[in-house]
């Protein structure tokens, strides 16, 4: 059946990624089918960037589940009727079939009619005399404003001139349904970063956290791990939808995953958990680094065993940790780790001006299902990158990952440009250092980037 799916006007690339992931969380798809997708289509005269979307789901109630956890989604409706004009609606409400009408407006039941308009904003008097225009509906219920049975909503949406920030629309457009489902609008400002006792620099916000851990599918029993934690605003939102979250090394996992009776892996103790979801340090705020030192990595010195009596105080050398090196070493972790179907969510970012779809790191272990922008400057975005999980891991897909990673570095040199984000972000170590012909590190120049400069 069609349903009217009303959005929030904010992160459109967003809107369908996240209700099709949660369609196929609440068992929309067939759990083996990688080419599922929802079937959508737009409202009359109405642009793509439109709030307003027809969505076919199977059932009111799967509607309501999605509505009622969507980040994005302001309300789901079962649609009575819609026109260009009020006596349009009209016509188009009395059509409506009876059987389906009725149920909701019987002398036992409570009603409320809101009225809510896309562009401008009505007068009270205005939406009085708009509700007066809808006595052809036979109501035979008690109003109850504060908690009723069934609420009917009024929208309208008009073309009410070019600075409202809204898309363009041809023609003006009523609608009138019955709401189904509502966002819990509870939830972003209970984990607003504003209302935390510590924040880092590279803290997720609310509703981003909360978008990525639908697209993960989050659900009491799975198993979510967060490989670049931060300060945890991913996995206390994965966390808030009752998966259970970890981060660290992920290896220990699979005895947990036995002794707490959660549901069994597929055999083999790598494949663990069920998503992956992360904010990889890619320079924008936070330069990457990791374990190992130049010269470990670069093998001028062997790996060593720092004794007992000096670990106490030890700090490790480190390196740095291009973009490209840390996307390769993820997808293989997540690769081995995850179980079939699991999911691979995170960020990637692309300068705007390069910036093509489907462009993006592969691996023959996953398949892309969603790639949605979210511009940051006038310059640069991030894309959140949508994985699942379809082949086993073997040794000869990790040799064909790793060739892949050689030639996705090659292709980004580009990155390496004046202009574009440092070297440092995209580089390897190799790039930050020179060697003498015995072997010796030359002095290196300072880094130009440090997380800290855009």
């Amino acid at each position: 059946m069609w349903y009217l799916c009303v959005f929030y006007h904010r992160l459109l690339d967003y809107r369908k990624a996240e209700v099709e992931s949660l369609a196929h969380l609440f068992g929309t798809f067939d759990a083996d089918d990688d080419n599922y997708s929802l079937e959508w289509r737009l409202p009359q005269h109405h642009h793509s960037d439109s709030p307003f979307h027809f969505v076919n789901l199977p059932s009111e109630d799967i509607a309501r589940k999605i509505a009622n956890r969507s980040i994005l989604v302001k309300g789901m409706y079962e649609l009575w009727g819609e026109g260009s004009s009020y006596e349009e609606l009209e016509e188009a409400v009395k059509r409506y079939p009876e059987e389906r009408k009725l149920p909701y407006l019987d002398s036992g039941s409570t009603f409320k009619i809101n009225v809510d308009s896309f562009g401008k904003v009505l007068s009270f008097q205005e939406q009085n005399q708009r509700m007066q225009s809808l006595t052809y509906i036979p109501f035979k219920g008690r109003v109850d404003l504060k908690n009723p049975d069934h609420k009917f909503w009024l929208m309208e949406t008009d073309d009410y001139g070019s600075n409202n920030g809204l898309p363009p629309i041809v023609e003006k457009r009523i609608f009138f349904g019955r709401e189904i489902g509502g966002a819990d609008r509870k939830l972003i400002p209970t984990y607003q970063l504003k209302s935390r006792t510590y924040l880092g620099p590279t803290a997720m916000d609310a509703e981003m956290a909360f978008l990525m851990a639908n697209q993960a599918l989050a659900m009491p029993g799975k198993l979510v791990y967060d490989p670049f934690v931060g300060t945890g605003s991913i996995i206390v939102a994965a966390a808030h939808f009752g998966a259970m979250t970890m981060y660290g090394l992920p290896m220990p996992i699979a005895l947990l995953r036995a002794d707490n009776n959660l549901p069994p892996w597929r055999p083999g103790l790598k494949e663990v958990f069920d998503a992956i979801i992360c904010d990889p340090p890619y320079g924008v705020r936070a330069g990457g680094r990791k374990s190992g030192g130049r010269k470990l990595l670069k093998g001028v010195v062997s790996p060593y065993v720092v004794p007992d009596d000096k670990r106490r105080d030890h700090i490790p050398s480190t390196a740095a940790y291009s973009l490209v090196e840390c996307v390769h070493d993820l997808l293989d972790l997540a690769a081995q780790m995850l179980v079939m179907g699991g999911r691979l969510v995170f960020f990637f970012p692309v300068l705007r001006e390069d910036y093509v779809e489907n462009n993006f790191p592969e691996h023959q272990c996953f398949k892309l299902i969603s790639a949605s922008e979210q511009i940051l400057s006038s310059r640069y975005s991030r894309v959140l990158l949508t994985m699942v999980k379809i082949s086993l891991y073997t040794e000869e897909i990790a040799e064909t990952a790793r060739l892949k990673h050689i030639e996705f570095k090659e292709n980004h040199l580009k990155w390496l440009e004046d202009g574009n984000l440092h070297s440092a972000v995209f580089s390897t170590a190799d790039s930050n250092s020179n060697a003498g012909s015995e072997g010796k590190f030359s002095k290196d120049p300072k880094p130009k980037y440090r997380g800290k400069y855009v």
